[in-house]
């Protein structure tokens, strides 16, 4: 072996020497290798968000519980099931929905660029112990949508986005430590 080769070899085995100083099996001390999410749970029961009363929109909760079901399947080492099954249980409620309007098209006065926002409140319950894991009074996700051509949109593919962004908030409050 070369000296440039057994000196880059060296190196490597430094710097890999140093990161793993570095990492900590307990997340609150530094960088870990172990995962952002309670091992103890292994299952979460995600039944239908229910919906204010002012809010009229139609299939929104459905379209929510759908996007953390797949949210929570994805990103996280938990697997959804029924609530007679699950270790926890995530509840919630989309409690404001609205939409304004945030630019108007100067040709024919006509909203060009919308915003949609949810505000929600949800509980994170572990059903073996009753006690509350995570509680959120009001979480606000906002985002805008193009209504004039070429891009345009309705209101369902405007909240589309929005409702990707909360299922992906509410599933960053399930890492820990809380």
């Amino acid at each position: 072996m070369n000296a440039h080769r057994q000196a880059a070899v060296l190196a490597g085995i430094a710097v890999l020497a140093v990161g793993l100083a570095g990492c900590s099996a307990d997340p609150s001390k530094g960088y870990s290798f172990g995962s952002l999410y309670p091992t103890n749970i292994k299952t979460v029961a995600v039944p239908m968000w229910e919906i204010g009363q002012d809010v009229y929109r139609r299939e929104l909760q459905t379209r929510l519980s759908e996007a953390l079901v797949k949210r929570i399947e994805m990103d996280t080492p938990y697997k959804v099931t029924t609530a007679g099954r699950a270790d926890t249980e995530l509840r919630g409620k989309i409690d404001i929905v609205s939409q304004r309007v945030l630019s108007y098209s100067p040709a024919t006065g006509l909203p060009r660029e919308k915003e949609v926002t949810l505000q929600l409140s949800f509980t994170w319950k572990d059903l073996r112990t009753g006690q509350i894991i995570v509680e959120e009074p009001k979480l606000i996700v906002a985002d805008a949508y193009i209504t004039q051509p070429p891009l345009a949109s309705d209101f369902f593919g405007g909240s589309e986005k929005v409702i990707n962004e909360a299922a992906r908030r509410i599933v960053e409050h399930l890492e820990a430590p809380w």
